[in-house]
């Protein structure tokens, strides 16, 4: 057997036994700068930091872009943002169903479930009787004739936007305010001080949940979703994301979040003031077992062993 006959059955060897282990494939020299996007939503600053704990100790870089929802998507589109870990769905599905069919963005996975996504009041108000979408009218001076939403552009601000031009629930008339998480949540802050009366955009995992006694109204399924908005998180990359980096997409297939662990997180962000890297080593470190899964066969940027470099990194 000749010299070239035997490497080319040893790659093949080789190759099939990558295969067999569930090794990734190497990245490309690019992909060792991976970008990301934060609308400014809390929930997001804390699995881009728990994601990018694990990213640093790979050996990637971690780059994290301010953008608008509406931006992210145009950014996935052009490739200037490689990786999303924020889609809302299906409140973003008019952003991604384009795109998707276009074949300019992949949906990984799933990263989160259980969750609630509508208008909410506080329980102080639920008890006067507003408990539904079509209780709200009828208190339209109690309420100022607001609801309070996010920052501008977000899907959901457009949403109420949209159940108010339509008059539905006799909300015609109606104003939304828009501002961003912060700003909203000071204003909720500000109406429970003094028992004042708020509707706004309410979501969890959220420390609002905890901090706020509040009630999710029924009745908004057509802008929604049933169940009081129920909703899932996905991850999206741009495309040639796979292609390009199948070691990163491998972490990205394994990485997914729980309700407690992200509000812990904000948690701590929120109400402490901690840094949101800081916080997220604190809540991985008590998640070991869940990190183990995020790393299973997935190699460092220079190819070494990743679970092992991850597991000195977090202390565990």
């Amino acid at each position: 057997m000749t010299t070239r006959r035997l490497k080319r059955l040893a790659a093949a060897s080789l190759a099939a036994l990558l295969v067999g282990t569930g090794a990734a494939a190497a990245d490309e020299a690019s992909c060792t700068r991976v970008r990301m996007s934060d609308p400014g939503w809390t929930d997001i600053t804390s699995t881009n930091a728990m994601l990018g704990l694990v990213l640093e100790a790979l050996g990637y870089q971690q780059k994290v872009e301010t953008l608008s929802v509406p931006i992210t998507f145009e950014a996935l589109k052009n490739g200037q943002i490689d990786v999303f870990l924020g889609n809302w769905m299906p409140a973003q599905k008019r952003f991604v169903e384009p795109l998707t069919t276009a074949g300019d963005l992949v949906t990984v996975r799933t990263n989160l479930k259980g969750i609630r996504f509508t208008l909410a009041v506080p329980n102080y108000v639920a008890a006067e009787g507003v408990k539904s979408f079509a209780d709200l009218a009828a208190h339209k001076d109690k309420f100022d004739g607001k609801i309070y939403g996010i920052e501008p552009g977000a899907p959901a601000n457009q949403n109420i936007q949209k159940m108010i031009d339509a008059g539905d629930f006799g909300l015609k008339g109606w104003k939304v305010v828009e501002s961003s998480e912060q700003g909203m949540l000071s204003q909720v802050d500000k109406a429970e001080r003094s028992k004042g009366w708020i509707v706004f955009l309410a979501w969890e995992p959220h420390p609002m949940n905890k901090d706020y006694p509040l009630t999710y109204l029924a009745g908004g399924d057509a802008y929604f979703g049933p169940n009081f908005g129920a909703a899932e998180v996905n991850t999206v990359t741009r495309k040639g994301f796979a292609k390009d980096c199948p070691n990163l997409e491998r972490l990205l297939n394994q990485v997914s979040f729980t309700v407690d662990m992200e509000n812990a997180v904000m948690g701590e962000i929120l109400a402490r003031g901690a840094d949101p890297k800081a916080a997220a080593k604190a809540e991985l470190k008590t998640h070991a077992d869940l990190v183990n899964t995020w790393i299973a066969g997935v190699k460092t940027a220079s190819g070494g062993d990743g679970a092992a470099a991850v597991k000195s990194a977090l202390g565990f």
